[in-house]
């Protein structure tokens, strides 16, 4: 959505607040013993308290309140009676409607003490993230961001998943620019708009450059393995430093 007046901008800043204060929540509260389900039933209550409803849930009939992966799992995995346990890799997305607006953020860290190496991966996802976002503005070509993205991750010794992207947001989950990939896609010539709200994304991965379906039709691994991090934000587009909508989920804390 573009933004156009100042109702549209409060909208897009309530929903975002709770999906924000959702995901930084459940990033705290996720520790070695719990069930990704616990979890998950956590993360529903708190959206519930602002009057919040699940995006995947609305949109998709997904089976849970926010998607909950870990390890292996790159995206989309299901909460379940999985039982987290120290060191595992997981990732958090937190997606919600609220009056009307819906807002998109995502975080990847380790579950207790990193006995398996993991954070040089998520503090790579992190910081990509960070660089990306301030280097757009209206009138940035799409592609040129997925370039910093690939060239900053192939620096640090990852890839990016490509066929995972970025999208549009606000009056739906997923609007136009419906592609905001994490390489330079040569036939894509779309550029930022000023006052558009988009979810930015990472997808940086140790071993895999495609991410493949598994048979319950939602969890997402890599096509050749490994592990991915992956963090998001919801921002608004302007001539200068974007509108980080969900800076409150403490990512980059």
């Amino acid at each position: 959505m573009s933004i156009t007046k100042e109702e549209e901008l409060t909208g897009m800043q309530k929903v975002s607040e709770a999906v924000a204060h959702t995901l930084k929540e459940m990033s705290n509260y996720a520790q070695p013993g719990m069930t990704t389900k616990q979890l998950d039933e956590y993360g529903a209550k708190i959206l519930s308290d602002f009057g919040a409803k699940s995006a995947p849930y609305e949109t998709y009939g997904f089976p849970g309140w926010t998607c909950i992966s870990v390890n292996n799992e790159f995206c989309h995995g299901i909460p379940s009676n999985r039982i987290l346990k120290e060191g595992d890799l997981i990732n958090i997305d937190v997606s919600a409607e609220l009056n009307g607006f819906w807002s998109d953020n995502g975080n990847s860290f380790v579950v207790g003490k990193d006995i398996h190496q993991h954070q040089k991966l998520v503090d790579a996802s992190k910081e990509i993230l960070h660089k990306a976002i301030y280097n757009i503005k209206g009138g940035v070509r799409i592609s040129d961001v997925g370039h910093l993205i690939e060239t900053e991750a192939k620096k640090r010794g990852f890839k990016v998943i490509k066929n995972l992207t970025g999208h549009g947001i606000g009056r739906s989950l997923h609007e136009a620019p419906s592609e905001i990939a994490n390489y330079k896609d040569k036939y894509n010539q779309t550029r930022f708009r000023k006052n558009s709200v988009v979810a930015i994304e990472t997808f940086i991965s140790t071993t895999s450059s495609y991410a493949d379906t598994l048979s319950d039709g939602w969890t997402m691994v890599g096509k050749n393995g490994g592990f991915m991090a992956q963090h998001e934000h919801t921002i608004v587009v302007t001539d200068g430093k974007p509108i980080i909508l969900t800076e409150g989920n403490g990512v980059w804390n």
